[in-house]
């Protein structure tokens, strides 16, 4: 049957009968498109691949001497921290580029494809799992250029990176909420920096949490950020698994548990 000659309740009739097989598959395919507007605009990914690299040179060179004594010492306190926070704000683009694309209209033309409802949305998330990887991998890699040796073994680096990955997709269901919600691109990053900007730089990430004021090491202690940063700290430089390991995943599974619905609903109201 023709697309053009199926009636728009015809339409919906056939998107409701979509099976979960069909969903997953379609979703697949949405994130294929993901990957090839990435190919595409390879741009994309200068957040990703300069970044990591501007950081750690940056971060490390100007405080390594502060507060570790020398840049050997202060690597394994930032290369961790470099890591959650570069991957962590870089899963904003999610929000970003979803409100950009239903601004465009791209997103009404899929209303007339018989797909899932949810494959746009999830095909945006599973696509930017990439973008996590490449921060992730680039990450570790300029830290080993720069002699950070993580004790913990290749396994336990593994681990860390999987860990920050999959947080960072947990966390890009809030950017995607404000994505749907929000009314234009640039307040989305607006939003989204004004939950993060706080959140990754009051942390354990850049110093280590006794050597802020007193007054502020309270907040430090409950960030979420921090638990990440020292659940990877543990896995790399020390192949231990703490409690911040759990907290960090727990933290993720909430995320997902309270904004993937209320997400799902809103996009499906606009869509």
């Amino acid at each position: 049957m023709n697309n053009s000659s199926i009636t728009p309740i015809e339409r919906r009739h056939l998107r409701s009968k979509t099976s979960f097989r069909q969903s997953v598959r379609h979703s697949l395919t949405m994130a294929y498109r993901g990957l090839l507007k990435i190919r595409r605009t390879p741009e994309q990914l200068f957040d990703v691949t300069l970044q990591p690299i501007i950081f750690t040179l940056m971060f490390t060179y100007i405080f390594g001497g502060a507060i570790s004594g020398d840049v050997l010492s202060y690597l394994p306190i930032i290369i961790p921290g470099i890591l959650v926070q570069t991957v962590i704000t870089t899963s904003i683009v999610t929000g970003v580029q979803l409100r950009e694309d239903m601004d465009k209209g791209v997103f009404d033309r899929f209303k007339s494809l018989p797909i899932a409802r949810i494959a746009p949305l999830a095909g945006a998330l599973l696509a930017d799992t990439i973008r996590y990887t490449i921060a992730t991998v680039l990450t570790f890699s300029m830290g080993y250029v720069m002699g950070y040796r993580p004790e913990g073994g290749l396994g336990f680096v593994v681990l860390a990176a999987l860990l920050v990955i999959v947080c960072s997709w947990a966390i890009s269901w809030i950017f995607a909420f404000f994505g749907v919600i929000a009314r234009t691109a640039s307040s989305v990053q607006g939003i989204s920096m004004i939950v993060l900007f706080p959140l990754t730089f009051l942390s354990n990430a850049f110093v280590p949490a006794d050597t802020l004021p007193s007054w502020l090491q309270w907040f430090v202690k409950i960030n979420p950020i921090s638990h990440l940063v020292t659940a990877v700290r543990d896995l790399t430089n020390s192949g231990t698994a703490g409690w911040d390991l759990g907290i960090s995943l727990i933290g993720a599974a909430v995320i997902v548990a309270i904004f993937a619905p209320i997400t799902v609903r809103a996009y499906m109201r606009r869509t």
